[in-house]
């Protein structure tokens, strides 16, 4: 197969660029580069089975491929809140391009959303039945909103054009390759460990998420692609919680750091709780998220130790 992966030169776009590689398949990678990177994709510039297109998907795109994983946006709230209007229209007007271009080929396309469709959520955990709890004008919204709107849309195609769209929910992932100052929690508060600078808990700290290291999500997005139908989005995380607090003591523990914990204002519409209900994804694919946190901390702290000795 032939695939094509925008945002491809991401986080994750490139974890998944690698796995599908791995796998056999041709990867067409387009990236604008304003969050993704070139060096995430170094280890392939070798491998004939890479193409990289420098392009922006809120232009059309007309190439030729046998399925699309459309990853393109800002993910980290750091990065979206600075162009807001960008990531809207990368949200809406990259994914009609991308629904034009599946629709035009007659294949499969799967968006990456979110959780953070379901906004600072009423219910916990979050079922894919949660219709949300979000607000349209706040400076998280060009993202949340945006990602709704693109889900109304793949679904409006599905329905319309019987198209096979596909729509992934993230919750919150963490690895290698993540940038050291995207302002995300485990990304700031390993890089704040290891320079033994104060960690940073926003609010109280019992705000609670569930973290899913990026080799479980990327083999869930594969079997998502893999299927022959689905008609609901999938919620794809790791279904155990852990509040700041307890984040931040593991970190210190592991990195062994001399930090102090200091604790500053909650951001606007920060959600309080993050727990994905998963029974839909164990039901459907046969998968959950199986990496500890612990075990993918180590991996994660041992990438960022690399990084910050080579910047």
């Amino acid at each position: 197969m032939r695939y094509l992966v925008t945002g491809g030169a991401g986080f994750l776009g490139s974890h998944l660029t690698e796995k599908l590689i791995s796998l056999g398949h041709d990867v067409l990678v387009v990236d604008n580069f304003y969050t993704g990177k070139r060096s995430n994709l170094e280890s392939l510039f070798s491998n004939p089975k890479l193409e990289l297109l420098r392009h922006d998907i809120t232009f059309p795109l007309y190439v030729e491929v046998d399925g699309i994983f459309n990853f393109a946006c800002p993910a980290s709230p750091k990065h979206y809140q600075k162009f807001p209007v960008q990531t809207t229209k990368t949200s809406i007007i990259g994914a009609i391009n991308m629904l034009g271009l599946a629709k035009r080929l007659g294949v499969p396309i799967l968006q990456a959303s979110t959780s953070e469709v379901y906004g600072d959520p009423e219910v916990s955990p979050q079922p894919e039945s949660y219709w949300g709890n979000v607000n349209p004008i706040g400076i998280r919204s060009c993202y949340d909103e945006g990602k709704r709107a693109a889900e109304t849309l793949f679904f409006d195609y599905k329905r319309q054009f019987n198209l096979d769209a596909r729509v992934i929910r993230i919750f919150n992932t963490y690895g290698p390759k993540m940038d050291q100052n995207d302002g995300r929690v485990i990304s700031n508060f390993i890089v704040q460990a290891l320079k033994n600078e104060d960690i940073t808990i926003y609010g109280d700290g019992k705000q609670s998420r569930s973290f899913c290291y990026v080799n479980d999500l990327i083999d869930g997005i594969i079997r998502v692609m893999n299927l022959e139908a689905i008609e609901t989005p999938i919620n794809l995380g790791n279904s155990t919680q852990f509040d700041m607090n307890e984040l931040a003591s593991l970190v210190l523990e592991m990195t062994k750091s001399q930090s102090k914990i200091v604790y500053k204002e909650l951001p606007q519409d920060d959600p309080k709780t993050r727990k994905p209900d998963t029974s839909l994804a164990k039901s459907i694919l046969g998968w959950e998220a199986k990496t500890s946190l612990a075990a993918g901390l180590e991996k994660t702290i041992s990438y960022f130790k690399e990084d910050l000795d080579r910047t």
